[in-house]
């Protein structure tokens, strides 16, 4: 899925193309300006995005095997939310409508009263 799909399918949840277009630029425009802080993103059921150092390295090129020197840089981790892990590999079933990443309702506990 691509930008575009993106803004189409909260379009369908919207009903208006021009604020769902707003709505997606702004929730990737806010997470990537905290990444670049240097703050992690976190969305319940989605995942994180979390802002990592990668320290300077020798690695090999794969063609000609010499060693490569590679600086230390700055990446960014994506970890899966356990909702959207369980999904994924088939530990719960995608419901057919509704969003997907919702936490399950809280079910009375009939041992309190």
């Amino acid at each position: 899925m691509n930008k575009a799909q993106l803004v189409d399918a909260v379009t369908q949840a919207t009903g208006d193309r021009a604020h769902a277009t707003l709505a997606v630029e702004a929730v990737l425009d806010a997470m990537v300006r905290a990444v670049v802080a240097g703050e992690t993103v976190s969305v319940t059921g989605f995942g994180s995005l979390t802002p990592e150092m990668r320290p300077a390295r020798t690695a090999r090129n794969p063609q000609t095997g010499q060693p490569v020197e590679l600086t230390a840089r700055r990446v960014v981790r994506f970890r899966p939310g356990a909702r959207f892990k369980q999904l994924v590999a088939g530990g719960r079933v995608m419901p057919d409508s509704g969003i997907c990443i919702r936490k399950d309702p809280k079910t009375p506990n009939p041992a309190r009263p």
